[in-house]
């Protein structure tokens, strides 16, 4: 049996809300199988909600979860925002239950990319479930475009990711990247790469009460002429950071996928709009037993990364 993770033991970190600017104290908690990803508002009385994409709402330059804990139609009653990063990490290194409890609305951005998160969950430690993984195991393809942004699924016999970016700015006006994901591929070659954001609308995002904590130390800014930041982590540190954000995007259809994912100038919106598809389009896919991912969590040392108190 390929069983199901958790974290071995509770940790905990402080950060800033990219787009609150408010500070955020988020621990993450061992769960036992079958929970799930499961987010916790400890400010208001311990409320939850689950990483499912039947609770995405709010998708304005991050992801986010929205209800209420009646069961009833979605509200406003429940939110957590700019989740992605951190299912990224989950997903990536096979974690599949946890309790992620925060005193705020949103998790905090740290340093822009998923790094921060591997090493929490590389500093708590991981515990093996007596119940088995499932995955989900696309049968056929399945797409969707919007305008000139695409997005689709096609067998694969591992989760394989194609994405490919198209601005108009001479830094970065096409980049491509393919990557199969194992838990060290991400670790190595995309939890380091950071959100990043044009100068020219950093204003308009704040006059809209948005990325109010955003900063040089936490996204890559792009002027006229280049990157305001002292350097890039990877010279194609933008499309793998969209690759990062489609991973954290996905993991909210509640298994990890066996397919391949290839996407054209996607954002959030296409992306979770897509997970919902896929979760609609039951025959094209079966839920599966199968090998865990290759490698172990902890083995390849995370690039950026802050330590973490507990």
């Amino acid at each position: 049996m390929h069983a199901q993770r958790t974290l071995r033991r509770a940790i905990s970190c402080a950060g800033i809300g990219l787009h609150s600017g408010k500070k955020v104290t988020l621990s993450l908690k061992p769960a036992l199988a079958n929970t799930g990803i499961t987010f916790r508002r400890s400010d208001l009385g311990g409320l939850e909600l689950p990483a499912k994409i039947s609770h995405v709402g709010g998708i304005n330059l991050a992801t986010g979860l929205r209800g209420d804990t009646q069961g009833g139609a979605q509200s406003d009653t429940v939110r957590v925002d700019t989740v992605e990063h951190l299912l990224a990490a989950f997903v990536s290194l096979a974690i599949d239950n946890v309790i992620v409890e925060l005193n705020s609305p949103e998790v905090p951005i740290m340093d822009g990319s998923a790094a921060p998160f591997i090493y929490l969950i590389q500093e708590a430690g991981v515990k093996t479930l007596q119940a088995p993984r499932r995955y989900l195991k696309v049968l056929r393809p399945m797409s969707l475009s919007r305008g000139d942004k695409r997005i689709a699924l096609y067998p694969s016999d591992h989760f394989k990711i194609t994405y490919s970016i198209a601005f108009d700015h001479p830094l970065l006006r096409h980049q491509s990247r393919t990557i199969r994901l194992t838990e060290d591929s991400f670790v190595e070659d995309i939890a380091p790469a950071r959100t990043f954001a044009f100068l020219e609308d950093v204003e308009k995002m704040r006059q809209q009460g948005l990325a109010l904590g955003g900063s040089l130390e936490n996204a890559i800014v792009i002027g006229e002429t280049g990157v305001l930041n002292n350097a890039l982590r990877f010279d194609d540190e933008f499309v793998r950071h969209k690759i990062l954000d489609v991973i954290g995007d996905m993991a909210l259809v509640g298994y990890p996928i066996i397919g391949h994912l290839v996407a054209h100038r996607g954002g959030h919106a296409l992306h979770t709009e897509f997970a919902a598809q896929v979760m609609g389009e039951t025959d094209a896919w079966t839920l599966v037993e199968a090998p865990a991912p290759e490698a172990v969590p902890g083995k390849v040392p995370v690039k950026g990364a802050v330590r973490a108190t507990n």
